[in-house]
């Protein structure tokens, strides 16, 4: 959770913020156009007969009109003055209703087919946008907001369902419809079409103008969408809620999310009301045609114009409404697809995100009876956003540990100690030198053998909102019960699970904080022992308990590195005296090793160290 600041901070973080996102334009991403299309490429039979369907709908279109100039001018109003024709009109009008028919059955399975097309694309891009997160290293989790990055999945990808069910039939249908009724105007009448068509390009120029500005405010509207997330992200965690109410600020909080909701709601009136003006004009246009349409015919009937008959005048104005509305319709894709430009950009600029730690393209195998050996050969180590004139966290750490050791990592706080832990797993990646587990760089070797072989238990263990078994089991999902047994007695948990009510299936809560310290640190002990790695990284597992409850997760800590390599950051030295080897860490270098007596008589770092703390006990 981000460190809550004073009243000021806040608001000169929420004005930073605010400016950031006024400014915001979508992220400049090459060949949009050709990569949005590419995500449809996987469905082309679907988008085919998509396409199939939409052409048949709009040649159909294209006869009721045809067959209305027939009704009024042949069934209804003879030109010879002989009356109405009943069976000719029954034959017409048959034939018109059993075309409106198949015309809507056939765009029910359009819409069918679209909307399945549109939904896989969508979760297939949602699904990819996951793995390319789950995919970056650890710092990149670090700078991020988790909240933004809920965004990303979430609002910026459901932004653009529409776009991805819609515009492929929309566009291809729509656009034969328009063809198709233009065809037909300039059959019955190229005088008439010709002035309907006349102030078209001065609206496509008019939806472009407008797609623009639509597409800066989307922009705007998810920046501010995701700090509304990170905002709730924030405040209604338990962590969030626990903090607030510790310090009186829930006022101040729901103050911060009140203020960016109301730009929120500015931005949505804003994105859309900026078309309506447009919208506003075009139906303006659609509404006055007909009727410009029939004082022209006046005028051109007046002039001599034989061709035009009543029943041309009913069948142009409605194949003229069939040509405006799918061309309203084509305006309406084209805002949508410029304002959805700014949604993909966002999405394709998570998705071109490049980790900065990656696989090795051929992994070297480990030699197994090597297993358990650690090795930091003049490892130097800066953080990526570190600045020019800061120093390395790490500068030329070289040490080795044989199988089974114990080592301890001790020193101030800041000095690199957990940056040597992240590193063996290669959650960071070196500057410079290597680390080797079992005598391989770890930049040779598969992550998910890493993965296999290293446990890690932090300060803080993080539980799902699950069972105590689900929670267990996310270390070997096929884990028997009698494993279990196995891994919580190694772990001291064992009877206190077995005092709670549903054993095993009890809810631990989010982040278990249905559960004590002490407990939740044991359940995280045994989930590592149940992955049963050959080395395990301890991260000051026990410096945020009290003391009753550090002496029995510290029991149960000395029998889970019982046979293993274990390296133990540590911050209170009376857990790590019993050590194979302790090194003292400052500044980002080894100042000291060597056992806990040798280093007692040596009087150095550590011995200070041990003094103050013995002081304080």
């Amino acid at each position: 959770m981000t460190m809550m600041r004073g009243g000021g901070g806040r608001v000169a973080m929420r004005d930073e913020a605010a400016q950031r996102a006024a400014n915001a334009s979508a992220p400049r991403v090459p060949n949009l156009g050709r990569r949005i299309l590419a995500l449809f490429a996987p469905h082309r039979g679907q988008i085919a007969l998509t396409i199939a369907l939409v052409l048949i709908v709009a040649a159909i279109a294209v006869f009721p009109p045809l067959l209305t100039q027939r009704v009024f001018d042949e069934a209804l109003f003879p030109v010879d003055g002989s009356g109405p024709d009943l069976q000719l009109l029954w034959v017409l009008v048959g034939v018109m209703v059993a075309l409106w028919v198949s015309s809507s059955l056939l765009g029910i399975w359009q819409t069918l087919i679209t909307s399945k097309v549109g939904n896989r694309v969508m979760g297939q891009l949602r699904v990819s946008l996951f793995d390319k997160l789950q995919s970056m290293e650890l710092a990149f989790f670090t700078r991020t907001k988790t909240g933004v990055i809920q965004s990303r999945l979430q609002n910026d990808v459901g932004g653009v369902a529409s776009v991805l069910s819609n515009t492929v039939s929309s566009v291809v249908g729509n656009t034969v419809t328009v063809i198709a009724s233009l065809v037909t105007m300039l059959i019955l009448s190229w005088q008439l079409t010709v002035m309907a068509v006349l102030l078209t390009p001065v609206l496509v120029l008019l939806q472009r103008r407008v797609g623009q500005v639509r597409a800066r405010i989307a922009t705007q509207t998810q920046e501010s969408l995701s700090e509304m997330t990170a905002i709730t992200q924030e405040a209604l965690s338990v962590s969030g809620i626990l903090l607030a109410k510790a310090f009186g600020r829930q006022r101040d909080e729901s103050r911060r999310y009140q203020d960016e909701n109301d730009r929120q709601v500015g931005l949505q009136v804003r994105l859309t009301m900026s078309g309506q003006t447009f919208f506003a004009l075009v139906s303006i246009f659609i509404s006055v045609l007909p009727a410009v349409v029939y004082v022209l015919a006046g005028y051109l009937i007046v002039g001599g114009d034989t061709g035009i008959t009543a029943g041309t005048l009913v069948a142009f104005t409605t194949v003229q409404s069939r040509l405006l509305m799918p061309l309203m319709g084509l305006l309406r894709v084209g805002l949508d697809l410029q304002t959805s430009g700014a949604l993909f950009a966002r999405i394709f600029e998570y998705l071109d995100l490049q980790p900065a730690i990656t696989p090795p393209a051929t992994p070297k195998p480990i030699e197994p009876a090597r297993l358990g050996e650690v090795e930091f050969d003049d490892v130097r180590f800066r953080y990526p956003d570190a600045k020019a004139d800061e120093p390395n966290t790490l500068d030329g750490i070289s040490f080795s540990l044989e199988p089974g050791t114990f080592a301890a990592f001790v020193g101030p706080s800041g000095a690199g100690k957990t940056t040597i832990g992240y590193l063996l797993p290669r959650l960071h990646e070196v500057t410079g030198g290597a680390v080797r587990f079992a005598g391989t760089d770890v930049r040779e070797i598969d992550p998910a053998v890493l993965t296999d072989n290293i446990g890690i238990v932090s300060q803080e263990p993080y539980l799902f909102h699950a069972s105590i078994a689900e929670n267990l089991r996310y270390a070997k999902p096929d884990a028997t019960e009698e494993e279990l047994d196995a891994a919580t007695r190694a772990a001291s948990i064992y009877d206190t699970i077995h005092r709670f009510p549903d054993g095993y299936d009890t809810i631990v809560g989010e982040r278990g904080y249905r559960l004590s310290g002490g407990e939740k640190q044991r359940i995280a002990i045994a989930r590592v022992l149940l992955k049963d790695p050959a080395v395990l990284v301890l991260d000051e597992a026990t410096s945020a308990l009290d003391t009753v409850s550090e002496r029995v997760v510290q029991a149960a800590l000395d029998e889970a590195a019982r046979g293993r390599t274990t390296l133990a950051i540590a911050h209170r030295l009376s857990t790590i005296r019993h050590a194979d080897v302790i090194f003292v860490i400052d500044r980002g270098r080894i100042v000291e090793r060597g056992t806990h007596e040798a280093l007692l008589e040596a009087g150095g770092t550590y011995a200070t160290l041990f003094a103050q703390q013995s002081t304080h006990a």
